[in-house]
């Protein structure tokens, strides 16, 4: 049977808010979560911890998750998604920016 794109993707919206209720939940949510920080020169927009991290750069969409290969990235206009341990699903419009990865902790620097 195929169900309608807004049924469907209602369907993966709920699957992913109770994933991120019950990993919220866990013993062992520092080991599935990772330090995000994204400011710019005169705006802190978020610090804290978080499941993963999405956004563009020239290459398409990817994700950033937690314990992630070290990686650096110039970042294009597109909504930065952060879904976090404690507020749920965060999205920041970006027009760039620059992402930097290393030991479980991502930083985004906007507007440089």
């Amino acid at each position: 049977m195929s169900y309608p794109t807004s049924v469907a993707a209602d369907a993966a919206d709920k699957e992913q808010e109770r994933a991120a209720t019950e990993y919220s939940q866990a013993p062992t949510k520092e080991k599935l979560s990772m330090q995000v920080k994204v400011y710019s020169p005169f705006r802190d927009y978020y610090d804290g911890e978080a499941f993963s991290l999405s956004a563009v750069n020239t290459t398409g969409p990817f994700d950033v998750l937690p314990q992630h290969y070290n990686f650096i990235s110039l970042l294009g206009a597109c909504d930065l998604v952060i879904r976090t341990v404690n507020l749920g699903e965060q999205r920041i419009r970006i027009s760039g920016g620059l992402l930097h990865v290393k030991a479980n902790r991502a930083v985004v620097f906007l507007d440089v």
